[in-house]
């Protein structure tokens, strides 16, 4: 008997409608006009024409709320960018320009930059400003996230998240199990490369993970490089003919690579997230391939998105950046059990490295 009627409920349907609306309008309306008042200072963080050139498209667009003060870069090229910013080459120059401007805001705007730049990004992340990727070329990436026409997504600049709290529990757990349950193994595998190979059974090389920042790797030595040279740039030794058998089992077995749960328990890498690359890779193949940097946003990991779809050893880098970057921007932890659990069914069938 107390029912409401149709009538009644298409029109308190509307009246909800239309209030919902009216205030989203309104609050929609008054945020743009205080970002158009007070626009947030930013610096722009590239190389200077790319720089330059994005400054000018948000400066011809404040109704982003978004205003370059100054761009960052290594070499200064013209003596001003764009609209007479200024160019800051120095730490001294960018810290007075943060503290006399209040920057809330950097921009990154070429793939190399996180690499690069990566101890003034975090410096600048601690300091309170919001890091953003902005992608002035090719976009690599999905995103509803747009400045200026530019796609753009915010960093995570912190030095403890890069996938969560449960991402770095299940790293401890499982490398401090696997560590504890294979020393045994990895006495055995020292001794033999002891006897076999000669001293120096572990292999250190610096590689470069999370935020662009340098660690140290290790391995079993299956191979030793001539030089320092060949081992920063060197590709492969996959085919190396110059290797013991014992050494080749360990290689293709991946069973060299057990020595980096110790990277993982440190907190260097991840049991699972991009593989580190040295540093003469990482930047050639920043240059050469769009999002390839943007991998370096998450920890680096022994195996990944990548590595059970086939992409290791030599393969197409452009695929492995693409892999990777879709494991980061789709994160979640069942996502890094199925692939522990596919990874450790691949080592029944060796393929190596």
């Amino acid at each position: 008997a107390q029912a409401l009627s149709a009538r009644i409920l298409v029109l308190g349907f509307t009246a909800q409608a239309l209030t919902a609306c009216t205030g989203r309008a309104a609050v929609h309306l008054l945020r743009r006009r205080a970002l158009l008042r007070r626009p947030r200072a930013a610096l722009v963080v590239g190389p200077a024409a790319t720089a330059q050139r994005v400054a000018a498209a948000v400066l011809r667009h404040p109704r982003y709320g978004v205003r370059p003060i100054g761009i960052v870069a290594e070499h200064p090229g013209h003596p001003d960018g764009a609209d007479g910013l200024p160019v800051l080459t120095t730490g001294q120059e960018v810290q007075r320009a943060l503290i006399q401007n209040g920057v809330r805001d950097v921009l990154c705007v070429h793939p190399s930059v996180r690499t690069a730049q990566g101890p003034l990004l975090r410096a600048l992340a601690e300091s309170g400003c919001a890091v953003w990727e902005v992608d002035a070329d090719t976009p690599s990436y999905a995103t509803r996230e747009q400045l200026a026409g530019f796609p753009c997504r915010r960093l995570d600049m912190g030095s403890g998240r890069g996938g969560g709290l449960g991402k770095r529990l299940l790293d401890i757990t499982v490398s401090g199990t696997l560590l504890l349950l294979v020393s045994p193994l990895l006495l055995v595998f020292a001794a033999v490369l002891r006897l076999t190979s000669g001293p120096g059974v572990v292999f250190r090389q610096e590689r470069i993970g999370r935020d662009g920042r340098p660690f140290t790797l290790l391995k079993f030595r299956t191979h030793r490089p001539v030089d320092e040279h060949e081992s920063a740039t060197r590709w492969s030794v996959a085919g190396e003919v110059r290797m013991s058998p014992f050494c080749r089992f360990l290689r293709e077995s991946s069973l060299d690579e057990l020595l980096q749960l110790w990277n993982v328990l440190r907190g260097d890498m991840s049991l699972v997230g991009p593989r580190p690359e040295r540093p003469y890779f990482v930047g050639q193949f920043s240059q050469t391939y769009p999002g390839y940097a943007a991998r370096h946003r998450m920890r680096t990991g022994i195996t990944g998105l990548a590595q059970i779809h086939g992409l290791r050893g030599d393969t197409s880098i452009e695929d492995r950046a693409r892999f990777d970057n879709a494991y980061i921007d789709n994160w979640s932890l069942w996502q890094d059990i199925c692939i522990l659990l596919r990874t450790a069914a691949a080592l029944v069938r060796p393929t190596g490295s």
